[in-house]
C-alpha cells in the first residue's frame, strides 16, 4: 500500500477542514518509502523504511520497472529477493506535487516534511517550481 495515498488523505483533509480552520492545519508529507515482504500478514509482516532516492536506485539495481498508481497517486514496484516477493512504495515528484496541490486546494496553512534528513532532490525541485521560497531573518 502507498505510504500516503491521496485517495485516503483527501477525505481526512476534507473532514479536518470541516472542524478546524484550514489556517491552523499543516499537512505532513512523507519523504520516505517502504519495502514490504509479501505476502502481507497482519501483525507479522514488517516493512523496511528507505529513502525515495534509495527506492529508485534499488529498482534500477534489481531491474524492476517503476509503475504509478493513478488512484493512490504513488509510485511503486515489485521485485524478488531470496525467493521472497517484495513490494516497494515511495514518493516522487508526481506524488509530492499532488499532495501540495491538495494543501493548496483546501487552503491549508502549510506543509511539513517527514523526514527532512533524507536527500530527495525532486522534492526541492517541485517546491522551488511551485512556490517562491523566502529566507526569513
Amino acid at each position: 500500500m502507498a505510504v500516503a495515498p491521496i485517495n485516503k488523505i483527501e477525505p481526512v483533509v476534507r473532514f479536518a477542514t470541516s472542524v478546524i480552520p484550514p489556517a491552523k492545519i499543516f499537512m505532513g508529507i512523507p519523504n520516505y518509502g517502504y519495502d514490504w515482504s509479501l505476502p502481507y500478514i497482519k501483525g507479522q509482516t514488517r516493512a523496511r523504511s528507505l529513502g525515495n532516492v534509495q527506492a529508485v536506485e534499488q529498482a534500477i539495481q534489481v531491474g524492476a520497472p517503476i509503475q504509478f498508481d493513478e488512484t493512490a497517486q504513488s509510485p511503486h514496484y515489485n521485485y524478488w529477493r531470496d525467493r521472497a516477493e517484495h513490494e516497494v512504495w515511495f514518493e516522487d515528484a508526481r506524488s509530492i506535487r499532488t499532495k501540495l496541490a491538495l494543501a493548496g486546494e483546501y487552503q491549508l496553512h502549510g506543509i511539513s516534511i517527514w523526514n527532512i534528513m533524507r536527500y530527495f532532490p525532486q522534492l526541492w525541485l517541485v517546491l522551488n517550481n511551485l512556490y517562491e521560497i523566502e529566507k526569513l531573518p
